[in-house]
Order: C-alpha cells, then sequence, then structure tokens
C-alpha cells in the first residue's frame, strides 16, 4: 500500500454513529411508550427482556456467520430489518392495532439481528485502522469515543423529543437512522477485503460446531479475558435495569419527566465521551489495573445509591458526570486487552463469545428491577442492585489473573504460543483455519459495555 485510506474507517465510525444515536431514542423512547401507555415497570422490565435476550442468542451462534456471509453485508441487513421492527411500533400504534405481545415481539426481533450488525462493523476495525495508519489504542479510543458521543446526543434528544412530540415519533426518527447506518456501510465500505465473505471451509453443522466451540474454548483459557467476561457480565445486567427500568421510573415518579430522564443520560454519555478522548490521549502512560478498578468503582454504585437516598435532579446529575467520565475509560482499556490475546483468525468467534457473555444477564436485568420496584419499591431496588454492583465492581482488585492487564512483552520464542505473564496458555491450538497466528493487537470487537 503507497498511501493510507480513511475513508472505509471513517465509513464505519460515522454508521455506528448514527446507529447507536438511533438506538439511544429507543433506549428511552420504549420504556417512556411502555410506561406511558401501561403505568407498569413490571411490563417496562419484561419488554427489556424480550429485547434483550434474542441479543445473546445472535452473539452465541454469530461469529461463524458473519464471516462466510460477508461482515458488510451483514451489517447492512442488520440495520435494515432494524428499520422496518422499530418503525412497526409507532404506524401500529397508530393504527390502533398494537397489542402487548406485537411490541415484545418486534422488539424481540431488533434485538435478534442488532448485535450481529454491530458485531461485524466493529471486527471490521483492525484492518480499517491498519489501512489507515492509526494505533490500536487511539483507534480504539476513537471508536469508543465516537459510540459515547453518539449515546450522548441521542439522549438528549430523546428526551426533548418525547415531551413535544411524544414516544412515537421518536422511534420513527430511530428508524430512520438505522436506514442511514445501512446506507454509510453500502457506499463506504465497497470493496474493502475483509469485508467481504471468508473463504472458509463449506458449512457443516460439525464444521459450525467446531468454530463456535473454538471461540469459547479460547475464552475459557484465557483466564483475564474470562474474568473480564464475567465481570461485565454482571455489571451488564444490572445497567441494563438501570437505564431500562429504574432511571426511567425515577424520572417520573421523582424528577421532571422524560426531559430530565434525556437530560440525565446525556450527561453520562457526555462525560464518558470525555473520558474516552482523554484515555487515547494519556491513558497509555497509566497501568491499565489501576485506572480500570478506580474508574469502575467510580462509575458504577454511587448512581444508584445518589438516586436512592438524594432527592432532586442535580446531585444525581453530578454523580452521573463523574460516573461517565470514569466509564470512558473503561472500553479502551477493555478493547486493547482483549484485541491484543486473540489471534486474527478467531477475532469473529471471540468477539461473538464474548458479547454472548456480557449480555447474557442483560435479559433479566430489565425483569429483575422491574420485580423488585413492583414489589419492594424504588428506592429498596436501587440499593439492592448497586450492592450487587459494588460487589461486581472489586475483582480487579481481588483476583490475580487481572494483574495481567498490562501490555504484554512478547518474546521472539513465543511469536506461536501464548502471550507472556500466563494470559494465555495457548493461543489456538486446533484452529481450523490454516496456519497459527500470534496474537494481533487490534482495536476490534463488540467491546463488553460497561
Amino acid at each position: 500500500m503507497t498511501g493510507y485510506d480513511r475513508r472505509p474507517l471513517v465509513a464505519v465510525l460515522a454508521a455506528n454513529t448514527v446507529s447507536i444515536a438511533g438506538s439511544s431514542l429507543t433506549l428511552i423512547g420504549v420504556p417512556w411508550f411502555v410506561l406511558q401507555t401501561t403505568g407498569s415497570a413490571g411490563r417496562a422490565g419484561f419488554v427489556a427482556f424480550c429485547a434483550t435476550l434474542p441479543v445473546v442468542v445472535a452473539a452465541v451462534v454469530g461469529g461463524p456467520v458473519i464471516d462466510r456471509l460477508g461482515r458488510r453485508r451483514v451489517s447492512i441487513t442488520s440495520d435494515l430489518v432494524c428499520a422496518v421492527a422499530v418503525a412497526a411500533v409507532p404506524l401500529l400504534h397508530f393504527a390502533g392495532v398494537l397489542d402487548f405481545w406485537m411490541l415484545c415481539v418486534l422488539m424481540a426481533l431488533s434485538g435478534l439481528v442488532h448485535t450481529p450488525g454491530l458485531t461485524a462493523r466493529s471486527v471490521l476495525v483492525p484492518d480499517l485502522a491498519e489501512r489507515a495508519g492509526t494505533t490500536m489504542p487511539r483507534a480504539a479510543s476513537l471508536l469508543d469515543a465516537v459510540s459515547r458521543g453518539a449515546r450522548m446526543l441521542g439522549a438528549a434528544l430523546a428526551g426533548v423529543l418525547i415531551a413535544f412530540l411524544g414516544a412515537e415519533t421518536v422511534l420513527l426518527l430511530d428508524a430512520a437512522t438505522f436506514a442511514v447506518s445501512a446506507a454509510l456501510i453500502a457506499v463506504g465500505v465497497r470493496g474493502v477485503r475483509a469485508a467481504e465473505p471468508q473463504r472458509l471451509a463449506p458449512v457443516s453443522l460439525k464444521r459450525y460446531r467446531t468454530e463456535l466451540r473454538e471461540g469459547y474454548a479460547f475464552l475459557v483459557r484465557t483466564r483475564l479475558l474470562l474474568g473480564i467476561t464475567v465481570m461485565v457480565m454482571v455489571t451488564n445486567g444490572l445497567d441494563q435495569g438501570w437505564s431500562a427500568v429504574l432511571l426511567p421510573v425515577h424520572a417520573r415518579e421523582d424528577l421532571g419527566g422524560p426531559t430530565d430522564l434525556g437530560l440525565l443520560t446525556a450527561v453520562f454519555g457526555g462525560s464518558a465521551l470525555l473520558g474516552a478522548l482523554l484515555y487515547g490521549a494519556f491513558g497509555e502512560r497509566f497501568p491499565r489495573r489501576v485506572v480500570f478498578a478506580t474508574a469502575f468503582l467510580i462509575c458504577g454504585a454511587p448512581r444508584y445509591v445518589v438516586a436512592a437516598l438524594v432527592d432532586g435532579t442535580l446531585p444525581l446529575a453530578v454523580t452521573m458526570a463523574a460516573g461517565g467520565l470514569a466509564a470512558g475509560l473503561l472500553n479502551p482499556i477493555l478493547t486493547t486487552v482483549i484485541f491484543e490475546r486473540v489471534p486474527t483468525e478467531l477475532r469473529s468467534r471471540v468477539s461473538g463469545v464474548t458479547m454472548a457473555g456480557v449480555e447474557m444477564t442483560m435479559p433479566l436485568g430489565g425483569l429483575v428491577a422491574g420485580l423488585l420496584v413492583e414489589r419492594a419499591g424504588l428506592s429498596h431496588a436501587m440499593l439492592a442492585m448497586g450492592s450487587v454492583y459494588l460487589l461486581a465492581t472489586l475483582s480487579p482488585l481481588v483476583f490475580p489473573a487481572w494483574r495481567h492487564m498490562e501490555r504484554p512483552a512478547v518474546r521472539e520464542d513465543e511469536a506461536v504460543g501464548g502471550v507472556v505473564d500466563g494470559a494465555v496458555e495457548d493461543a489456538a491450538p486446533g484452529v481450523s483455519s490454516s496456519g497459527p497466528s500470534r496474537p494481533s493487537p487490534a482495536p476490534a470487537g463488540p467491546t463488553p459495555r460497561p
């Protein structure tokens, strides 16, 4: 290559920005729509359960499928199906025929296809970053920064638009963002070899199980990645309960309604964007484990406690601003650590497995939060879930495997084997694709999202 080509990377980042901004509209719009039309926190939690359960299913089986169908094709198809599913909710409501079960089915369909699309785009980033001539930590920070910024923008718009136009209009706008994302990938990632279908062995159930098993085996064998997955699995479930049930109910009952809900979510997202940018600029100077553990303690339990015990929007906004700033440091670290240790030929499989792991508890998070609110009250539900969050975020300070978060120093005699310091016992024995490969640093993959 005689020069760098930044256009495909820019297209992927732009598509993620548009798509995630739209998803933020749904993140606020759907719970508010359910609370508005049913008045039930339990039903809001059940809709969140229906929307996130298929996400886990798609992540479990999606890795090998993405490689064979092609990352560009999967991303485009995912966005178009999501656009139809999300648009159907307000259109059926306007027609007077939307039943609760229909809402659940449409949210389940959206969740089923959305994850493969995100995975397909994110696993392209290592190749596109190299093509653009940027470094791994900066690409990881940039990927997280645009995602955080999109969530902030989408949340702020959602609060205002729901207040003035209604939740139904917000969902129609979300559908439009999916269509724009599909167009960006269709045009901007054309001709990129890594985005096309991979020439793998013919599809068979046996080979599919083998490839899927390789991803799980690599994760289980790599103690640090397993620890990351388990920890973020717990915190993601709690975060789902917070965003889908606890915060919307708190905004409706104790704060200023959808405007305050959008404001608080935007404050968290904006601060997280700043945190991601700061890590991209200065983060490589500091020990990863110390930064990661401290940031997770700040961004997790405090918001639950403040929301439960302190009245008013301002104290919670300050707490969420501090928490968001800390949260912005997390994903660049996780992205870098994970893909320093994953061989290139296992990237989609391990990414799918990791995504499945970290999202496994998300369906239960919303469901449990809704049940806790209805049976124990909002404050008790927040304190209970905040306590579990605190225990989960202590794990990097307790378990020895987390000491291997620092950048591994790969020796010459380990070019084919595992990463040093015991982070990986064997790189990938028995991988079905041809030839061994040493772990290659890459900011790809669906990052475990705190």
